[in-house]
């Protein structure tokens, strides 16, 4: 920019003419100016505490200095951490975040459920699954993530029952918001959804001493439902989750779905998540078995009935890889691209698979058809 008459911000300078805005101070509306780039250089410690502060819609990122993938950003400040009535039994990590049954249960060895505890996983679930679709019929331009977690919340302490999210090694919502380029565990805030998003809306329930954990993705609005890239990494993830149900039964090994997941996956130019697995649900939220989503992966373990476990399949439309933002939870796909999730709890049962957060005839979203059958940047090579 040309020389103006401002006063400079570095410190302890006193130049009376600029040249030099900060790039982040632009992005996030706030006037800043720089008499010289050595002069931002040294004034940068004190300078970027600045970047914390609202914008001007009242929200900030708070983390300025953080390399992000993709166009995403946080929009803090989060609300306040939601209470849960006291009468309303929890899990033990509730208080401190930290799941002591977890920690102690960590090994191989699968549970296999009784009649009753079978019957206890029923339920949850499909408490879960009620919770999923409040939250779902919410999706649209112009409400935020919070909003959501307010939602899924309410409706889950109206069930007499916990948010298992919350407090989760200190995960501070009820929910998780997964938002494109998100892979998983999003952290509802206080971004507005706009059209064009595909968001993941991921659900678990604690009641009655047993967890059911759920998830989809959802378009949001029709500039979504009118791109070839979101349909078809979302329908991909949707359909490798169905494709892996199909071999669920007595006998099936726990490395199996990653190979029909990952065939898929591979046919359609997408790539599947390896950081992250589905895993055994009961009375514990994350136990045993892991069930990982890709081919050739080193899982153990056998398939019995009265085993409890999810399938999870995380779909990307670029590279499998992920990237961790500083809030520790917040997991990114490392170019940016898109990345889309499903999951469901199973139970094994003498013949077969019970999905039991099976989707009802009234659930919000569902399948659409796709519109390409390659990601965009593959056609576009060809």
């Amino acid at each position: 920019m040309t020389a103006i008459s401002q006063a400079c911000m570095g410190v302890a300078c006193a130049a009376k003419e600029v040249s030099l805005k900060c790039p982040t101070c632009l992005k996030n509306g706030i006037e800043s100016y720089f008499c010289s780039q050595d002069c931002f250089k040294r004034s940068w410690n004190d300078h970027k505490i600045l970047h914390r502060q609202p914008s001007k819609n009242g929200t900030y990122d708070p983390f300025p200095d953080f390399k992000y993938t993709g166009p995403l950003r946080p929009a803090y400040p989060l609300s306040p951490r939601r209470a849960v009535p006291p009468d309303i039994p929890r899990p033990d990590y509730s208080v401190d975040g930290q799941p002591k049954s977890e920690m102690r249960a960590r090994g191989n060895k699968i549970t296999i459920l009784n009649k009753q505890e079978i019957e206890g996983m029923r339920t949850v679930c499909r408490l879960t699954r009620e919770v999923l679709d409040i939250a779902a019929a919410m999706v649209r331009p112009g409400i935020t993530t919070d909003m959501i977690d307010e939602a899924v919340h309410n409706a889950t302490i109206e069930r007499n029952s916990y948010p298992s999210p919350l407090n989760y090694v200190h995960f501070p919502k009820s929910v998780c918001t997964s938002v494109n380029e998100t892979i998983c565990h999003g952290i509802p805030d206080q971004r507005v959804l706009v059209d064009g998003d595909i968001i993941n809306i991921d659900v678990s329930v604690y009641h009655n001493g047993f967890h059911g954990d759920l998830n989809e993705t959802y378009y949001v609005g029709s500039k979504a439902l009118a791109n070839p890239d979101a349909v078809l990494v979302v329908e991909t993830a949707r359909d490798c989750l169905n494709k892996a149900i199909e071999i669920v039964k007595p006998g099936m090994m726990f490395r199996d779905p990653g190979e029909v997941i990952q065939k898929l996956s591979n046919e359609r130019g997408t790539s599947v998540v390896k950081t992250y697995c589905g895993h055994g649900v009961n009375r514990l939220f994350h136990c045993a078995p892991n069930v990982p989503h890709y081919a050739k992966n080193k899982a153990v373990g056998t398939a019995k009935p009265g085993m409890c476990f999810t399938i999870e399949p995380m779909i990307n439309l670029g590279t499998w890889k992920d990237k961790t933002w500083p809030d520790d939870w917040t997991s990114t796909t490392t170019d940016g691209k898109l990345s889309a999730q499903f999951e469901h709890t199973l139970l094994v049962t003498e013949d077969g698979v019970e999905v039991l957060t099976a989707r009802l005839p009234d659930s919000p979203g569902g399948p659409v058809p796709l519109l390409s059958s390659k990601p965009s940047h593959l056609v576009a090579t060809k």
